[in-house]
């Protein structure tokens, strides 16, 4: 039995998300539709179809980075709740490096991009860390007061100075098809930056478990009076913690523009900086189970137009059933196993199922 409880509290998240597609299967019930066509056409679209795949995938990069982005600062006892204003800086520098640095080689180039996003975004989520490391100012409440200003600093550029001449729409010139980032499926607009996404999360696995830095954030993530006795300098893992995540979600808003826009829009993320929030919790914030949890949601994503085409289902409900999943996955973490512990409940409860049924009867009448 308690061997079954283990293997359960392992598979919490799994089971979670089942159980949430059922709850999400009696609202399909309710506006008519039958659940099971549905999540078929929904996962059939999204997973097993090739240009379904592709539109999955070309989500997922976005997804995996910005959950990266929530999962490394939170070691350190950060929330970066900032990712969306991020993912816009990383577009901007991208865009400003594509199309303000002229006569470079080309992979020169495409590299020079991909780090002046991430750096942008780096440097945009610095600011947030060094007001909680340095002025104790909390750090949800700057990230999100930096959304709005990223988001309204790349729309006035998009529609100002670097906006294209004669556009109906606010966004600037277009980037060199040299300096696109490969596909990886033809026909589809999936990128490479899936795989170095997938990467990264292996590299984050990697170095949050098994090096000192990681055992450093952990520490600092366990309270500042524990770290400093142990050495450790605080503010400096703080801000490296916030500027690594930063910039993991400063490269996927250089991957939007030179994997998928090929340009800078305005309001070119539809919120994969929240989103993000969403991937590392879903993944239990263990950075090897962010692409799977990214791929699973960009999957829901980009089947429900399938979905709705299909069987004439509302997109909203969609958006419903990602949020029950949510619901029971955040629910799901809160359930610890102490195997001690429950060896006493069991065997505890083994002795009172074993004693006389008249024995029980005065036990349990003494107990009231």
């Amino acid at each position: 039995m308690l061997t079954v409880i283990g293997l359960a509290h392992r598979l919490r998240i799994p089971i979670a998300v089942a159980v949430a597609l059922l709850a999400g299967a009696s609202l399909i019930a309710l506006s008519g539709v039958n659940p099971f066509e549905a999540y078929t056409t929904l996962f059939r679209g999204a997973f097993l179809d090739w240009y379904g795949l592709g539109g999955t995938l070309v989500k997922t990069s976005p997804l995996l980075l910005a959950g990266l982005a929530v999962v490394i600062p939170l070691r350190a006892g950060l929330l970066n709740i900032g990712g969306e204003g991020q993912i816009y800086m990383g577009g901007l520098g991208a865009s400003v490096a594509a199309l303000y640095l002229p006569g470079l080689p080309t992979l020169l180039h495409i590299v020079l991009c991909v780090l002046a996003g991430a750096l942008a975004g780096g440097l945009w989520g610095l600011i947030p860390a060094y007001l909680k490391a340095y002025r104790g100012i909390n750090e949800v409440i700057t990230a999100i007061l930096l959304n709005f200003i990223a988001i309204n600093l790349v729309s006035y550029l998009a529609g100002g100075p670097m906006m294209q001449a004669g556009a109906p729409y606010p966004y600037s010139n277009e980037i060199s098809e040299a300096l696109w980032l490969p596909l990886i499926l033809s026909g589809t607009d999936a990128h490479v930056g899936v795989i170095i996404g997938a990467v990264l999360a292996l590299v984050a696995y990697y170095v949050l478990n098994h090096t000192t830095v990681g055992f450093a954030l952990d520490t600092v993530g366990a309270g500042d009076a524990v770290a400093r006795y142990a050495g450790i300098a605080v503010r400096r893992q703080l801000l490296g913690a916030m500027f690594v995540g930063s910039a993991c979600a400063g490269l996927a808003g250089s991957f939007e523009v030179l994997g998928l826009k090929y340009r800078l829009y305005h309001l070119f993320s539809p919120g994969f900086g929240f989103d993000g929030i969403l991937v590392a919790f879903l993944a239990a914030l263990n950075p090897l189970l962010v692409p799977v949890s990214a791929f699973f949601l960009s999957g829901l994503k980009a089947g429900a137009l399938t979905m709705q085409r299909a069987t004439g289902l509302d997109g909203t409900v969609i958006d419903a059933i990602q949020g029950i999943v949510i619901l029971f996955v955040a629910t799901s973490l809160a359930f610890t196993f102490r195997r001690e512990e429950w060896r006493r409940f069991l065997d505890k409860r083994k002795l009172h199922l074993a004693e006389p049924p008249v024995a029980r009867a005065k036990a349990e009448e003494s107990a009231r």
